[in-house]
């Protein structure tokens, strides 16, 4: 059986799905489509934590799928700005999980992800299976992916 690994930047896909199509992306259909015939190596989830109920409930939603969520702090700075990213993070699991798995997805439009894109297919020798909203996702990502899969209305909430 084909072992994959996925990794999912929550919050770009959260955005880019929002802005594109104003409805959620359900994570139930895409585990479905991403892991049907295929084991399931490891699965993660990377999200900001700002520590309100309903992003915990949603982050039980996603473990009882089977994904592991990985959470980092919701950091506000002085001058009113934002930190909260997770793309080193992806980028040394998906590397770590790249000799134990055939296929890597990752779901994500953030250009940053082609170097490690490209890695992985030419160091490991991987599949690498890029999801992501067309029209938000770097034209780089798409080219170093084995395959783009877009987002569209398949693989969002009703």
């Amino acid at each position: 059986m084909i072992k994959v690994a996925i990794f999912i930047d929550i919050q770009n896909i959260y955005y880019t799905v929002r802005e594109t199509y104003n409805r959620n992306f359900d994570y139930n259909k895409f585990w479905a489509q991403a892991t049907a015939n295929r084991e399931v190596v490891q699965a993660f989830c990377y999200a900001i934590d700002r520590g309100d109920q309903k992003q915990r409930e949603f982050q039980n939603i996603l473990r009882a799928i089977g994904f592991k969520v990985k959470l980092k702090p919701f950091i506000q700075r002085s001058d009113g700005s934002a930190k909260g990213d997770w793309d080193v993070g992806i980028a040394l699991d998906a590397i770590e999980y790249a000799e134990q798995a055939d296929v890597i997805v990752l779901v994500s439009g953030d250009g940053d992800f082609d170097i490690l894109v490209n890695k992985i297919r030419n160091k490991y020798r991987k599949r690498v299976e890029v999801y992501g909203v067309p029209q938000l996702t770097a034209a780089s990502l798409i080219n170093e992916a084995s395959e783009f899969i877009a987002i569209d209305k398949t693989l969002l909430l009703d």
